[in-house]
């Protein structure tokens, strides 16, 4: 490969960007058996962690606050060697899967936050992309948080929205922030828990998408094996391969050349 695949997934809150996310990792491991995989987890509620059946001990936000605490204690040497000990403890941090590694990023800074260290920690994030060949980043609402906490360059930028006005102008603004901040290669939309597809006015929405420069992926309808399958708790490789998100999130990887 010639270099990572980083695929940022964003939009709105509650159109399903976490279950678009894992489903996108397992897709990946099942095409790309023998490929490093790299699942972030950059929404605040860590959601992408219960769908993919891992357990979170430790985030990127702690080993922060570990340096902040060492530095308003007046430990700045110890604060130092902290920072040359961010990789290995990211690497700590990181969950270990047979088939993919997982990073939480956890809560966002407070006010008044130390910019060196996020600096320095995104710094370290994107050293370690470089160590997998595909990263897949599930974001919070916006595109900004992205940019500012985990990477300022993504290859492939997925926006998620269900079919409400809201959710459709709210991915047209990250893209025209993503313009501006984020470095990408390719854009791409999808349509998430479409629950009556004849009353979605579908060829509009598309053209309203494209007159941003997003075009329309898949349309992905209402999918009751899912939401059973949340209810449960169980994670997405429990998911029947057939089911409409298991469907649409691969109809999206194959148009963007990804498997």
């Amino acid at each position: 490969m010639e270099h990572t695949k980083i695929i940022a997934v964003s939009g709105k809150g509650g159109v399903g960007k976490t279950s678009v996310s894992a489903a996108f990792v397992r897709l990946l491991i099942e095409a790309h058996p023998e490929a490093r995989i790299l699942a972030i987890d950059a929404d605040p509620a860590i959601g992408l962690s219960t769908a993919l059946g891992v357990e979170v001990k430790e985030t990127l936000d702690d080993i922060r606050k570990t340096i902040i605490t060492r530095v308003e204690n007046g430990a700045p040497k110890a604060a130092i060697e902290m920072l040359n000990e961010a990789r290995f403890r990211i690497f700590d941090t990181m969950v270990e899967n047979r088939s993919f590694s997982f990073l939480a990023i956890g809560r966002p800074e407070a006010a008044g936050c130390y910019c060196k260290v996020n600096a320095y920690l995104k710094e370290v994030i994107n050293m370690l992309s470089g160590d997998f060949d595909y990263v897949v980043i599930d974001g919070e609402a916006g595109i900004e948080q992205i940019n500012r906490r985990v990477m300022e360059k993504v290859t492939h930028l997925i926006l998620v929205s269900d079919p409400s006005r809201k959710g459709i102008q709210v991915i047209r603004t990250i893209k025209q922030v993503a313009d501006e901040l984020v470095m990408y290669e390719e854009c791409g939309a999808l349509l998430n828990r479409v629950t009556d597809p004849a009353m979605i006015q579908t060829a509009q929405i598309e053209e309203t998408l494209r007159e941003s420069g997003i075009p329309l992926l898949t349309v992905i309808g209402a999918d009751d094996q899912h939401a059973h399958n949340d209810i449960c708790g169980d994670s997405v490789f429990a998911l029947d391969r057939n089911s409409p998100i298991m469907r649409g999130a691969e109809e999206v990887l194959k148009k963007m050349h990804l498997i």
